[in-house]
């Protein structure tokens, strides 16, 4: 299965006999290599722009289901997170809806969920697969995970990203996801807007349900505000 991206510079289908065009990291790679920090406007360490660009994100697939069952564990409490058997199923009929970053050949992080017409989301769908439809048009989110070793090293957020272009690629109106109340503030920060807490009880939390909604940008960009 194709990778979605690949931080490492990789070819991607098309590019045949063409030179990757040269990234930010791919440069902070070279400083780290020479011994030197990145630049002055990257946050960070060299050595954490080499591990950044030593990362790649993909789509999943069977093989990867212990790896994200025992992920998902490390993340969330037992009566919230997803079973193996659950994942299972999930993988079986949208593989194509996990998005998966990997460190070298370890997964760090993960994002799932299914497509639907429906524009809100209701627990129903964490167990019933059936109710996925590829071309609906709202791509939900059950599961955000993040190695517990590697938080607070942006891999969530690179992954999130990701997510919400393929999302916008694929003419999805957006993406829902539930939260608690203490990370609302962080899908803000990607443009998702608070609904409030809403019907679901899953696991016996309550939860935010949180929309990222692209029909807003586009109105925007078809009738642009006066100067």
């Amino acid at each position: 299965m194709a990778a979605v991206t690949a931080l490492t510079g990789e070819r991607f289908p098309g590019d045949a006999g063409r030179r990757p065009a040269r990234s930010d990291s791919d440069i902070h790679v070279d400083a780290f290599r020479a011994g030197h920090m990145c630049f002055p406007d990257c946050a960070v360490t060299a050595e954490s722009c080499y591990s950044e660009a030593m990362q790649m994100i993909r789509h999943a697939d069977m093989s990867d289901l212990d790896a994200l069952a025992a992920l998902e564990s490390e993340c969330f409490p037992p009566a919230e997170a997803a079973s193996r058997d659950a994942i299972a199923d999930r993988l079986r009929t949208y593989a194509d809806h996990f998005w998966l970053l990997f460190d070298d050949d370890r997964l760090t992080a993960a994002i799932n969920g299914m497509v639907t017409d429906e524009p809100d989301l209701v627990d129903a769908m964490y167990a019933d697969t059936s109710m996925h439809d590829e071309r609906g048009a709202w791509q939900m989110l059950f599961s955000v995970c993040t190695n517990p070793g590697s938080r607070r090293e942006r891999r969530a957020s690179r992954l999130m990203r990701s997510v919400i272009e393929d999302a916008r690629d694929a003419g999805r109106d957006g993406l829902v996801l539930t939260c608690k109340e203490p990370l609302i503030g962080f899908y803000e920060r990607f443009g998702y807007r608070d609904e409030g807490v809403c019907g679901s009880r899953h696991g016996g939390a309550a939860w935010h349900q949180m929309r990222l909604d692209f029909r807003r940008e586009r109105q925007q960009s078809c009738c642009p505000q006066g100067r």
